[in-house]
């Protein structure tokens, strides 16, 4: 191989790398993403299944009817009394989610 054919493919390499690292840099979240907060006793399942992770619409429905059933939390703790809702749960929405008891 001529030492040109040689710095042909060093500039390319350089540029695919360069290229790769700039995509990957792209990819990344973005950090400064607001955190929605979400009043339990009011909120209805669509809100519930947008504001938390780990909640869809089904398990959203499921915690409108407990709270219709048993009436409004006092506490974010008691989101774990919901059928299908685990501690690990709670503990990844706790900054998300307020108590307003009326």
């Amino acid at each position: 191989m001529s030492r040109f054919a040689i710095s042909r493919l060093a500039i390319a390499a350089l540029l695919l790398a360069f290229s790769t690292v700039g995509l990957a840099v792209e990819a990344q979240p973005d950090t400064t993403q607001q955190i929605q907060m979400l009043d339990i006793n009011s909120a209805d399942a669509t809100a519930i299944a947008a504001a938390l992770d780990g909640i869809g619409l089904t398990k959203a429905q499921e915690i409108v009817a407990y709270r219709e059933m048993f009436g409004s939390s006092h506490s974010v703790e008691e989101l774990a009394e919901v059928k299908g809702i685990g501690a690990a749960t709670v503990e990844k929405n706790r900054q998300r989610i307020i108590v307003v008891n009326k």
